[in-house]
């Protein structure tokens, strides 16, 4: 059987410096949207258009710093499976360049589109949402 200390990681010597912990720098949170009312505030506001998915985006003009984001793909997409394929992929774009090239305060929504979300290659995908940011932001 194992002595105590050996199962909790190694005892500190007396004098000697604890590991470096490493520093993340703050990101800013981003929820997901719900409602229909909020999807429906991003409609007639700012958007931009890329080859994989159209964004579109509004500033809520409110105290609150979260970043709200939205996800659809209509049946023009295709199936069931098809339209979960390309939401997934929003999804992970939006968790990888939100949090650092979104703006506080603001809501996104990413819809997809026919034939190309799905199939289009991931880290192109990923700068097209970073440029699209930037177009859409003030």
């Amino acid at each position: 059987m194992n002595p105590p200390e050996a199962t909790q990681g190694t005892p500190m010597v007396a004098g000697a410096t604890p590991p470096a912990v490493s520093v993340c720098a703050v990101s800013k949170p981003v929820q997901n949207m719900k409602t229909r009312k909020q999807f429906l505030a991003c409609n007639n506001k700012r958007r931009q258009g890329t080859k994989a998915f159209l964004l579109q985006a509004r500033n809520r003009h409110d105290d609150d710093p979260t970043i709200h984001v939205g996800f659809t793909c209509s049946k023009k997409v295709g199936n069931a499976v098809a339209r979960n394929r390309a939401k997934r992929r929003l999804r992970e774009i939006a968790r990888l360049a939100l949090p650092d090239h979104g703006q506080p305060g603001w809501d996104y929504v990413l819809i997809g589109r026919k034939d190309v979300t799905a199939t289009r290659e991931f880290t192109q995908m990923t700068s097209d949402l970073r440029w699209a940011l930037t177009k859409v932001s003030p």
